[in-house]
């Protein structure tokens, strides 16, 4: 009888995976945005969680502030001390003015356009 059960699970298993894999493309689409979406939602707390563990209070509410005004130049450094502490170079946690160091140094990367009329 377990062997016959077996089977009837077993064959029950495949049906419904051809039964997903005919769906709705629609509803296909949906999970895999979902899908997506958690993935990101859990790669965004642990990134929060590193940054913590790395960052002063002041830092992080310093990078915070500047989030609102400039995302890109945030996620950059965020990636970088991210990398950096995996590495093992970092010694202890970055306090703010650590980051204001590293602030200016990839601020200054970036070229200033001056536009002058005549």
């Amino acid at each position: 009888m377990s062997d016959l059960e077996e089977i009837r699970r077993k064959r029950m298993a495949e049906l419904e995976r051809q039964q997903a894999m005919n769906a709705d493309p629609n509803q296909q689409q949906a999970q895999q945005q979902l899908q997506q979406q958690q993935m990101q939602q859990e790669m965004e707390a642990q990134k929060k969680q590193v940054l913590a563990q790395i960052l002063t209070t002041e830092a992080r509410n310093r990078l915070s502030n500047l989030k609102l005004t400039k995302q890109e130049l945030v996620q950059q450094i965020e990636m970088q001390l991210i990398q950096s502490a995996q590495s093992g170079s970092l010694r202890g946690k970055v306090t703010d003015e650590q980051l204001k160091v590293l602030l200016k140094q990839i601020s200054g990367q970036k070229r200033d356009i001056n536009i002058t009329r005549k």
